[in-house]
């Protein structure tokens, strides 16, 4: 929906320094690669790159109007709007008005965590749906709008602002009452979710991850906590306004996030009482049960997705639907058993070998710890476990993740995930060093394979009857990263591909990569 700028920024939080010109936009972005004919241009401040560099780019493709933090320069023949808010809201805010403010008109449940964000998203959107409510849901994964799954890129991140309220604009005009929205650190500390106008907020947890990027757990944890204190920002609605936390009573920064809440909050937990608790957890490779305490009434909870952190995904997605929206206790832990599989939440890829494969996407140390746990539960035999480390990533974190596995796994497979310009034998060898330190022996219960196909294969080929191989790290994702390019990649793919070379059977490629020795 085309407005004039003038008439936007009566409706929006953001202050012009410069005088306001009368321009129609049709669209805006802070990426000048997909600014079209009659769009604004936001010249956002990045870590590493300065959008004003990329003005004569937007100019070129069709801006019509610049918004920076800058004066214009002298000589520059375009409509300028110099403001004195954070450019990354005012992209937010605009991208909203042009959209007709859609979050205004659903009910918007935001997750976030450092694992079990997409899990708790989809459970969260798979109550509501079987409650008969009209749900959309923006994962890191896809957008769910009605029957309609629109991809949200390569890797696991929020998009992007004017891609959010996009979705929601979709949503409204598909008669959607409700959206659930996962959303990063990165999201949350780039503003990426302003103007979502968050109704409730969940945190699944907050442990160890992206040190890298917000330089400090500090730090993190307070990117985190945006999402509970964006609940005070969100404007009336004519649905009236919750500003309700869901907070996990068992995450060690439970205390820091509850003193956020601006308003009402309710707790969760599988290890004492809380608003909503478990107990009697029965943990099987078949089936997860246990008995979800709300209130005084006690309901039984049976669940697909195996793991005891299941548990607390499946709290916090009973507390946001039940406690949160009213929806019937008993018949919203009744739908738990019908939850459809995550993509690449631990996902048995079975082709009639003798032996179980997994892909999973634990890609911290505490998820990588929980899956382990889960997986050695379901194991008769050995476990083997095929993971990387991201490079330009969380260097510590890098040597916390063997540790874990040298510990919880029978043999590690250490290899690529996503190296970038590091050097992934660089990689490889902070790994290797962390797992000796750990009691590992290379060549007995630890091995370094850098291609990611040709470790998998490895894994398929120690394999014996009983035992159990997972690939962590990648779940759904579809590209990996070396330099600066994304070759086409899913361990999902790949599993297959090396358990058909190992049946000796058709079955899919094993993808290329830059490492690949065949």
């Amino acid at each position: 929906m085309a407005k004039y700028i003038h008439t936007i920024l009566r409706d929006i939080p953001v202050q012009p320094v410069s005088d306001i010109p009368r321009v129609l936009l049709h669209g805006v972005s802070a990426d000048s690669r997909q600014i079209k004919d009659g769009y604004a241009f936001v010249a956002v401040k990045g870590d590493s790159v300065d959008g004003n560099q990329f003005i004569p780019n937007a100019i070129e493709n069709g801006a019509r109007l610049i918004v920076s933090a800058h004066p214009k320069p002298k000589g520059l023949n375009i409509a300028w709007l110099q403001i004195e808010s954070d450019p990354r809201a005012a992209l937010a805010h605009i991208a909203a008005a042009l959209n007709g403010f859609p979050a205004r008109k659903l009910r918007v449940i935001g997750v976030t965590g450092t694992d079990g964000k997409t899990t708790t998203s989809s459970m969260i959107h798979h109550l509501l749906i079987q409650a008969g409510i009209k749900a959309g849901m923006i994962s890191t994964v896809s957008a769910l709008i009605g029957d309609k799954a629109l991809d949200t890129g390569f890797h696991v991140t929020t998009p992007d602002s004017p891609d959010i309220q996009n979705y929601m604009r979709l949503m409204a005009e598909a008669g959607m009452t409700h959206c659930v929205l996962e959303t990063t650190s990165h999201g949350l500390s780039q503003g990426r979710v302003i103007a979502a106008d968050i109704d409730i907020a969940v945190i699944t947890n907050i442990t160890h991850e992206h040190l890298d990027y917000h330089g400090s757990l500090e730090a993190y944890v307070q990117a985190k906590g945006l999402l509970v204190e964006a609940l005070a920002q969100t404007p009336r609605k004519r649905i009236g306004n919750p500003r309700l936390a869901v907070l996990n009573k068992d995450d060690e920064h439970y205390a820091y996030t509850k003193r956020l809440a601006p308003g009402k909050f309710v707790s969760y937990s599988r290890l004492n009482e809380a608003d909503i608790w478990a107990s009697d957890i029965d943990n099987r490779p078949e089936q997860l049960r246990f008995t979800a305490h709300i209130g005084k009434q006690s309901y039984p909870v049976k669940s697909p997705m195996i793991g005891i952190f299941n548990v607390s995904n499946s709290l916090a997605a009973l507390a946001s639907t039940v406690l949160g929206l009213g929806l019937d206790p008993a018949q919203a832990a009744q739908h738990i058993a019908t939850l459809p599989p995550v993509p690449g939440r631990m996902e048995v890829i079975q082709m009639g070998q003798d032996f179980t494969a997994i892909v999973d996407f634990a890609h911290t140390p505490n998820a990588l710890e929980r899956s382990l746990e889960t997986i050695r539960l379901m194991t008769p035999g050995k476990l083997i476990t095929v993971y990387g480390s991201a490079g330009l990533r969380d260097r510590e974190k890098r040597r916390m993740m063997p540790k874990v596995s040298i510990k919880g796994a029978d043999i590690s497979i250490l290899t690529a995930e996503d190296p970038r310009t590091e050097s992934l034998d660089a990689i490889l060898e902070d790994m290797a060093q962390a797992a000796i330190e750990a009691g590992g022996v290379e060549g007995v219960n630890f091995y370094r394979v850098p291609d990611r196909g040709d470790a998998i294969r490895k894994a398929v080929e120690l394999a014996q009857p009983g035992d159990t191989i997972v690939a962590q790290g990648k779940g759904h994702e579809q590209s990996m990263c070396f330099i600066d390019t994304e070759y086409l990649w899913d361990d999902r793919t790949a599993m297959r591909a090396a358990l058909a070379e190992h049946l000796g059977m058709d079955g899919p490629e094993m993808p290329w990569l830059p490492t690949s020795t065949r």
